[in-house]
């Protein structure tokens, strides 16, 4: 039980690092997406985290041989996997930037997407997985201290921000293929054909919308690439965001309950806020500081109902 109590541990800590490269990453994906439009930012990002991967395969494949044993790349569950988890990441990710494209605040945004914190569980239940209360409880205060640190004003529901409920929606779908897949194939690997089918996904709305579909299109979109306000927020989000973060998604969640990892990054918020403050100089207030330590509560009573299960 210990050795399953340390896997446990180290991997929700990977979710936590995985969470702290999301939170930061969000003023590049709203300032890439701003700079060369919603699909070409996702589909070049997803594209550039795909080949990213390439050479980090290689790498671990010369150290570890045996990885490349019985003809990975044919493995039909990590293809399998690999795609199912493209077409979601798309979706998801497509539906998110629309919706701050389309003029939902970052907070709101940030407080919209992370309901699949609620979703996840309850899409559990239609699976057979029991939900435990205390876990239950991590779900409200994590929901409530969201609301507290991005909600700004009152609240009301624009297109915007149906698109990114839908996005949390897809991500809580996200959330579970992994979970059924991670164990079964190499993550790495299945993280970088994720990226090559979101990718290649979003080059058709990519055409079609923001090159309109036309020579004029195509040469604005073009000279849209030519500055470093549109390659900085690329790259972060391509090497980083993607490459990384979304990797170490697939192996952090190896063995640790869906929702208790879609509560660890739910950090993301509280990461985005805190690098505001510190890189950005916004500040906090007691509203948003009370936020933050109910989402910190929330994940160490869903860690310990997942000691006390390893027990």
């Amino acid at each position: 039980m210990g050795t399953i109590r340390k896997k446990v541990t180290a991997n929700s800590l990977i979710l936590i690092f995985t969470a702290f490269i999301w939170g930061v990453a969000f003023v590049a994906q709203t300032e890439g997406g701003n700079a060369v439009g919603a699909f070409s930012f996702n589909c070049i990002r997803s594209i550039i985290g795909s080949i990213t991967l390439l050479p980090v395969i290689a790498v671990l494949d010369h150290r570890k041989p045996n990885r490349t044993c019985h003809s990975p790349w044919r493995n039909r569950t990590l293809i399998t996997g690999g795609i199912a988890c493209g077409i979601i990441l798309c979706i998801a990710s497509n539906l998110q930037q629309l919706g701050i494209s389309l003029g939902s605040t970052a907070g709101k945004a940030g407080f919209l997407t992370a309901c699949y914190i609620l979703i996840v569980p309850l899409l559990g239940i239609f699976l057979g997985r029991k939900v435990s209360r205390n876990i239950w409880l991590g779900v409200i205060l994590a929901l409530v201290g969201l609301y507290l640190l991005c909600m700004e004003g009152s609240f009301s529901l624009q297109l915007s921000d149906i698109l990114l409920l839908l996005c949390a929606f897809c991500f809580a779908i996200h959330i579970m293929v992994i979970d059924h897949f991670s164990p079964l194939a190499d993550g790495v690997r299945m993280s970088c054909i994720q990226f090559a089918v979101c990718g290649v996904l979003t080059a058709f709305p990519m055409f079609i919308i923001d090159m309109n579909h036309s020579v004029s299109g195509i040469i604005r979109w073009s000279e849209a690439f030519t500055t470093l306000e549109a390659w900085i927020p690329i790259l972060y989000a391509g090497v980083f965001s993607c490459g990384v973060a979304y990797t170490l998604q697939i192996i952090g969640q190896n063995g640790v309950n869906p929702t208790v990892a879609s509560l660890i990054m739910s950090l993301e918020s509280v990461f985005a806020a805190v690098a505001g403050w510190f890189i950005l100089g916004q500040t906090m207030d007691i509203k948003q500081i009370t936020g933050c330590v109910l989402i910190f509560a929330a994940i160490i009573l869903a860690q310990l109902n997942t000691d006390n299960q390893n027990l």
